[in-house]
C-alpha cells in the first residue's frame, strides 16, 4: 500500500513546492525587478503618506471634487453578520450588483444618482454620462470617462473659484488613451484628477 503511494505523495509534495511556493516567488521577484510600483499596489502618496491606489477608487462628495463612478460593494452588517451594508470600493468584497438593466432595484438607484447628481450640478444641462450612474463589474473602478469629468466641471470650477476652461484643460492633460492606442477607452484616473486639482487650486 506505501509503496503504491509513495509516488503520488512525492508528487504532490514536488507539485507543491513548484507551483505553491517556488513558482509565486518567482513571479512575484520578476514583477517587483520589472514593475516594482505596480507590484506593490500602484499606491499613492501625498507629502509621505499613502492616501491610496491607482487601481481603486475612492468616494468623493464635496463639490470641490470631481466624483468617482459608483460602487456596488458590500461588506457584512456590523450589527447583524448575516446582512450585508454599503460599503463604497471595498476591495475585500469586488462585485457588481448582477441586477437585470430590468430590476427595479437598479432603476431606482439609478434614478435616485441621477437626481443627486441633478442637484449637485443645477447649471448642467446636457444628458448625464451613463458611467456616473452605473457601477462597474469591480465596484473598484478609478476612472472616469473625459466626458464624465468634464460634465461635472461647472460645479468644481464654481467651488473652487477658477474659470471652467482651466478645468477643461486639466482634465485634458490627466486623460489617459486607449493602452496600445486601440485597448480600452480614454480614462480619467479621478484620484490623480482630484490630487492635481489641489495642488494647483486649494479649496479655500
Amino acid at each position: 500500500m506505501l509503496k503504491e503511494l509513495r509516488p503520488s505523495l512525492m508528487l504532490l509534495l514536488v507539485m507543491t513546492l513548484l507551483t505553491g511556493i517556488a513558482y509565486p516567488l518567482a513571479v512575484t521577484g520578476a514583477a517587483k525587478a520589472v514593475f516594482p510600483w505596480q507590484a506593490n499596489g500602484s499606491l499613492i502618496e501625498k507629502n509621505g503618506q499613502v492616501i491610496g491606489s491607482a487601481l481603486i477608487g475612492q468616494q468623493f462628495s464635496q463639490p470641490g471634487y470631481f466624483w468617482s463612478r459608483p460602487s456596488a460593494t458590500t461588506a457584512p452588517d456590523p450589527n447583524d453578520s448575516s446582512k450585508s451594508v454599503d460599503a463604497p470600493y471595498n476591495a475585500q468584497n469586488s462585485g457588481a450588483s448582477n441586477a437585470a438593466p430590468s430590476a427595479k432595484a437598479l432603476v431606482d438607484t439609478v434614478n435616485a444618482r441621477a437626481d443627486a447628481l441633478k442637484q449637485a450640478n443645477p447649471d448642467q444641462t446636457a444628458p448625464i454620462p451613463a458611467d456616473l450612474l452605473t457601477a462597474s463589474g469591480s465596484g473598484l473602478d478609478p476612472d472616469i470617462s473625459p466626458e464624465a469629468a468634464l460634465w461635472q466641471a461647472k460645479r468644481v470650477a464654481a467651488a473652487r473659484h477658477v474659470t471652467e476652461e482651466a478645468l477643461r484643460k486639466l482634465i485634458a492633460d490627466q486623460t489617459q488613451g486607449r493602452m496600445l492606442g486601440i485597448l480600452g477607452e480614454p480614462r480619467v484616473n479621478v484620484l490623480k484628477l482630484n490630487m492635481t486639482l489641489d495642488a494647483q487650486w486649494p479649496m479655500s
